[in-house]
């Protein structure tokens, strides 16, 4: 089924409106942590949970929200996403302690990974092959405007309103867009529904399995290598993964179908889409403590900072998706990827010493390099794939994305915490005083390395795939 140029491109609209929403919320959360901290007198192991239990919901539940948008269809699924997504907003907005904005954010990203699981599939299934760079370059485009005016919008929020305005914002958005998917997608090609029963016992291995992991990475420091709660965390996780794999082969409609596995061109990119989100949210994570703590830059100078690797991607993404049309995704990915990891090893070497241009050429590496790879990789994953199982392979791709997101700012609050806690014989940012610049300062060039040596792994994959099919 061939859709008419309008109705491509109304979808498109939809599409970009749901990722502009989501993207913009990540991109201001990010640059509002410090002073979400100080507002509810919490520390940085507390509020790193409110980013990273949003990209944990959002990981758990985008496989089993892909699949029922190929067993109940696209619209339903897209529809619901946005009503969730501005409900969590609310609540986040109403919060009033830690715990509850943490909660809150569950709920937010419970409809984040509705529509994240059914956005790469409904461009594909409405955009003819030759047509899907240029259009999931677009997308590119539209994430790095969200991401773009995350940090100016939350600059200036931070300046002049409270943080709780930063999810207000979304409550109008997501009502309109509530309005435009019940009309705009009630004929669409792909994932139109089916009688196949939803898996729940493969959705509940796979939620049980990565809460696991990623309480286990965010809360070693905490807990200690050795000790029985970390070790329960792996062996659940572990226990988790085992049932995951044994009910795939025992279900009639298992939740993910592994013969997705034996396709090259899926599970090198998807793994390769990972640990690039992973190295780059070390960044992402970091940045802003940098800025705010041993820089003193205001709200609004690190909002300003913030901008320029989704500058980049603004620009780049699209050219980069209409790129791979005519040359393939390989060397593309290739070279942003390393881009990626040349920007981490140039911030191993960054100093508040050093002017802002210092900051801002390091940052144009990271956001070059990521406009570089994701819209040909995108590409490679969703073409790679029948219609059939689209729903499937979008909620993988945005998965390995989103749990590389959380991993990464996992392993940064990690490291970052633990070094600083021994050099200053367990002080934190709460009690932060200029003397402390020189450990922050060892501390952030830890955490840079491990978001370096990510990247160059990343690299080693993207190579390793081959060319494209």
């Amino acid at each position: 089924m061939v859709l008419i140029y309008d109705k491509k491109w109304k979808i498109f609209s939809l599409v970009a409106v749901s990722i502009f929403m989501s993207t913009l919320d990540s991109s201001i959360v990010n640059v509002a942590l410090p002073f979400i901290m100080q507002d509810m007198s919490t520390d940085i192991s507390t509020i790193q949970w409110v980013v990273v239990i949003y990209l944990l919901t959002v990981s758990s539940l985008l496989l089993t929200f892909g699949r029922l948008s190929d067993i109940k269809g696209r619209r339903p699924i897209y529809v619901a996403g946005f009503i969730v997504f501005t409900l969590g907003s609310f609540f986040c907005g109403v919060a009033n302690t830690p715990y509850f904005l943490i909660m809150a954010r569950v709920v937010q990203g419970m409809g984040a990974s509705m529509l994240m699981a059914c956005s790469p599939a409904l461009i594909v299934d409405v955009f003819e092959k030759e047509q899907r760079g240029r259009a999931l370059g677009m997308i590119g485009a539209v994430v790095a405007a969200g991401l773009t005016f995350g940090p100016v919008a939350g600059g200036f929020i931070l300046e002049y309103l409270s943080w709780r305005s930063i999810f207000y914002i979304n409550i109008p958005i997501g009502i309109g867009a509530t309005i435009a998917g019940i009309f705009v997608l009630k004929t669409i090609p792909g994932g139109r529904g089916s009688r196949e029963p939803l898996d729940y016992i493969g959705s509940l291995m796979m939620i049980i399995g990565l809460c696991s992991l990623i309480l286990s990475l965010t809360q070693v420091s905490t807990w200690g290598l050795f000790s029985l709660r970390y070790a329960g965390c792996l062996i659940i996780g572990g226990l988790a993964g085992i049932g995951f794999i044994v009910n795939v082969n025992k279900s009639a409609y298992p939740l993910f179908d592994l013969k997705l596995l034996k396709i090259r061109l899926f599970v090198l990119p998807l793994a390769a889409s990972g640990i690039l989100f992973a190295a780059l949210f070390v960044i992402v994570f970091m940045m802003p403590f940098y800025l705010t703590y041993p820089c003193g830059f205001s709200a609004a100078q690190t909002g300003g900072i913030m901008i320029v690797p989704f500058l980049f991607l603004l620009f780049i993404s699209p050219v980069s998706g209409a790129l791979s049309d005519r040359i393939g995704s390989r060397l593309l990915c290739f070279s942003g990827i390393l881009l990626l990891g040349l920007s981490l090893v140039s911030l191993m070497f960054v100093s508040p010493a050093m002017g802002t241009r210092a900051i801002l050429w390091r940052m144009a590496l990271a956001g070059m390099g990521t406009a570089l790879f994701v819209s040909p990789n995108n590409m490679a994953i969703m073409g790679a794939v029948p219609m059939a199982r689209r729903g499937v392979a979008s909620g993988a791709s945005a998965t390995a994305r989103n749990l590389g997101m959380v991993m990464g700012v996992a392993i940064a609050g990690t490291i970052f915490t633990a070094s600083l806690t021994h050099l200053t014989q367990g002080a934190g940012l709460d009690s932060y005083t200029p003397a402390m610049a020189p450990y922050f300062m060892v501390s952030f060039q830890k955490v840079m390395v491990a978001g370096a040596l990510m990247a160059f792994v990343g690299a080693e994959i993207t190579f390793a795939r081959g060319k494209d099919g």
